[in-house]
């Protein structure tokens, strides 16, 4: 499965690019792509563990940066 997300409050392209690196890091990822200017991620994982990827995925993104978010 592949999904579009918009990220709230995404304020820095080096931060994004530290999320993306992380989040590829992921179990389950097939790929991922954040893109800083049109503040939208894309997700490719396998549909049985997508939630489960899209939760750790939220999780890595707080860490970079304690006020981004993944709009659902």
């Amino acid at each position: 499965m592949k999904k579009v997300f918009k990220l709230e409050d995404l304020d820095c392209a080096h931060c994004a690019a530290k999320m993306q690196d992380a989040i590829a890091k992921i179990d389950g990822v097939k790929a991922v792509s954040i893109n800083f200017l049109m503040q939208k991620m894309t997700l490719e994982a396998d549909d049985a563990v997508f939630e489960n990827v899209l939760k750790k995925a939220q999780k890595a993104i707080k860490k970079v940066e304690p006020d981004c978010r993944i709009v659902l």
